[in-house]
């Protein structure tokens, strides 16, 4: 597992908003994802095909290399083609730099120190280049449950700390562009921001709240960050703030006022992200480590039967004069997704072109923000009520 600063720049959006939260965090233990997991596989995949290009490594070196990494449980078509997106846009940059400067500096999965700013802090930047007065910074973010924006990214501007720690003794550069890529979501998000403006964000802001995360000090301050926070299930801030919501969301709906209704509907999501977290931390400790909570307990749930045996159930059956029309399900096509993952993106969108749709979705209220274009629920509902007509003639005909 990949080493972590306690005050990491992957976690520095929670720090930074809950100084105190990164020493509660020390009570839990690292626990890595499946998806964690999966983005770490993905950069291994990056990272290999990057150092081919660069020269770092021989052919011979990367076949065996990609050899072993096909034994993953990650690997597939359509990861390499996400893959292929970023590393194709990494080539890009690193091509650009070359351009503008003869001998311009190519770094991949370089470490980032910015501990001047926070005490032993430092992070993984997979793309550096150095060229003409720009350092660009890329990050490959295979997940795509979340859009991740580089504006504003401290993440990201953590990274460009690192790097002029680094490198702004050695080389004349003014200017830092990060860029993050989403293969996944279609997505390459870039922001610039001088020198300057790093450092003085680095003094100003960071600093300071470095200083108190260390020191535990500082307010417990509940929001999205608390997201990946280790200690989201028992936090008691985030508890009394969605306790707080709950007052309101438990009350008869048509006597909520408009902008009750409104603030419900903003924080819903999060109380229940929060309540499935209590749940699911409450289930570990009563199965794993014997807790219990009064007024509960722990039964086994219901499940459905199984064959313990599937080839032997035909064998008896065929055997037994039964026809395969009846034991067997006809041929279906596996869902889009997995078909999508076995054949690859391009494939798939090569062979399949025209044959998938993608129906209208039905109406949701999210919030204003949403980058989807809002719709007239009465346009639809009367597009709805046409389309039924439509349906019933046919039946009659």
């Amino acid at each position: 597992m990949t080493a972590h600063a306690f005050l990491s720049a992957s976690g520095s959006k929670r720090w930074m908003e809950c100084p105190p939260s990164a020493m509660l965090e020390k009570q839990f233990k690292d626990v890595q994802s499946a998806y964690a997991a999966e983005g770490s596989f993905a950069h291994s995949l990056a990272e290999l095909h990057l150092n081919l290009y660069l020269e770092n490594i021989s052919k011979h070196k990367f076949n065996s290399e990609w050899n072993k990494l096909q034994q993953n449980e990650f690997f597939s078509q359509e990861m390499i083609d996400y893959v292929d997106v970023y590393v194709g846009f990494a080539i890009e940059r690193i091509n650009a730099a070359r351009a503008r400067t003869k001998d311009a500096v190519i770094q991949i999965e370089q470490r980032l120190d910015y501990s001047p700013w926070v005490p032993n802090g430092f992070g993984t930047g997979d793309l550096i280049t150095i060229a003409d007065e720009i350092m660009e910074i890329a990050d490959l973010k295979y997940g795509k449950g979340v859009p991740v924006s580089a504006l504003d990214n401290p993440q990201m501007k953590l990274y460009a700390l690192g790097a002029i720690n680094q490198f702004n003794l050695l080389y004349d550069f003014q200017i830092v562009r990060m860029t993050i890529v989403q293969p996944r979501l279609d997505s390459i998000s870039i922001a610039e921001l001088s020198v300057k403006e790093l450092l003085d964000w680095a003094e100003n802001t960071v600093k300071p709240l470095a200083a108190m995360a260390i020191k535990g000090e500082g307010e417990f301050k509940a929001g999205n960050h608390c997201q990946f926070c280790k200690a989201r299930f028992t936090c008691r801030a985030r508890a009394d703030k969605n306790l707080e919501l709950a007052k309101l969301d438990f009350q008869d709906p048509p006597l909520l006022t408009i902008d009750e209704i409104a603030e419900v509907l903003a924080k819903a999501e999060e109380l229940q992200k929060w309540a499935k977290d209590v749940s699911d931390y409450a289930l570990d400790q009563a199965v794993n480590h014997d807790v219990k909570f009064p007024g509960w307990k722990l039964v086994e749930g219901r499940s459905k039967r199984v064959y313990s045996d599937e080839k032997e159930v035909a064998n008896v059956l065929l055997a037994a004069n039964y026809a395969e029309d009846i034991i067997y399900k006809p041929k279906e096509l596996v869902g889009i997704t997995a078909m999508e993952k076995a054949l690859g993106k391009k494939k798939f969108g090569i062979l399949l072109d025209g044959l998938i749709i993608k129906p209208a979705g039905k109406p949701v209220l999210v919030p204003e923000s949403d980058k989807r274009p809002e719709i007239c629920s009465t346009d639809s509902a009367k597009a709805d009520f046409a389309e039924q007509i439509r349906s019933n003639r046919s039946a009659q005909n």
